[in-house]
């Protein structure tokens, strides 16, 4: 079976049995039809993922490969907080009647910043010591700027990389203040995995680990039952991951560059997103 099948599953097993419900408590999100959208949550997970070993991709039902592709492209490449930049709608709830996001994700990774080397931005500065300083210890972004957060329209839940080198081997840390365990957290370890294959290939390394760090996993109140559905579907082997060799720099890369070899999953869930 693939092994982020295993890890999706007891992750969501957990927080079914040890998990706190919010219901009587004041909670922002909402389902469309104004009811407040309560959860079962579990403080501090952490998962890992050997990405040398397979892509983690869960198989219980299927996960949008190439939308996550390309809206890791629209925030990590083309640093950008425009929907109008974007090929899916996923953000469309939080974008203004300019199609902004506000000083969200995208441009804070595209600000500058004085360094002793000169002015790079958060990408760019990850590319250099990847390159020039890959012992370092200090190869992180963060993208939860305070001063900007009250023109954000969505606070950055994935927030912050910490990439380390071992020999020849790269290795990152995402964290993430909030995971909404059912509609996104195995869309953005399919972000963060591609991210990480992406960067270990421009700089001549090879993949390793990517830890996922979070602080709030939680599972809505009307996604109980589609979590219970999952947890006794079959599972598949997981696929081959494919990414084009010939790209060696980070901002030549396309959707097309990135393939998924006899991926076969479960029957898709018509899932309420809340807001």
């Amino acid at each position: 079976m693939s092994k982020a099948d295993k890890i999706f599953k007891e992750m969501c097993r957990k927080i079914l049995k040890e998990g706190i419900r919010t219901e009587g408590q004041k909670v922002r999100p909402h389902w469309e039809d104004g009811t407040p959208a309560h959860t079962i949550k579990k403080f501090g997970i952490i998962n890992e993922y050997d990405l040398s070993e397979e892509f983690p991709i869960i198989t219980l039902r299927p996960t949008a490969f190439k939308s996550a592709i390309d809206e890791i492209l629209w925030i990590w490449q083309k640093k950008s907080n425009n929907i109008k930049d974007l090929n899916s709608k996923i953000w469309n709830n939080w974008a203004d009647e300019n199609g902004s996001i506000g000083k969200a994700y995208g441009y804070q990774l595209g600000i500058k910043h004085k360094y002793k080397e000169g002015y790079f931005d958060q990408v760019d500065r990850v590319l250099y010591d990847l390159k020039n300083n890959p012992m370092s210890r200090r190869i992180m972004t963060n993208i939860y700027v305070h001063q900007d957060l009250y023109e954000m329209n969505l606070y950055p839940c994935a927030y912050s990389m910490t990439f380390n080198v071992e020999g020849d081997q790269l290795n990152a840390i995402l964290n993430q203040r909030s995971s909404d365990i059912l509609v996104a957290n195995n869309w953005n370890v399919v972000q963060y995995a591609v991210l990480l294959h992406m960067f270990a290939q421009v700089s001549g390394l090879k993949v390793g680990k990517l830890i996922h760090v979070i602080a709030d996993a939680h599972i809505y109140d009307r996604h109980i039952d589609m979590v219970k559905e999952l947890l006794k579907r079959e599972e598949y082997e997981a696929p081959t991951f494919k990414i084009n060799p010939e790209i060696k720099n980070f901002y030549d890369f396309t959707v097309n560059d990135f393939e998924l070899v006899n991926y076969k999953a479960g029957k898709q869930l018509k899932i309420p997103v809340a807001i």
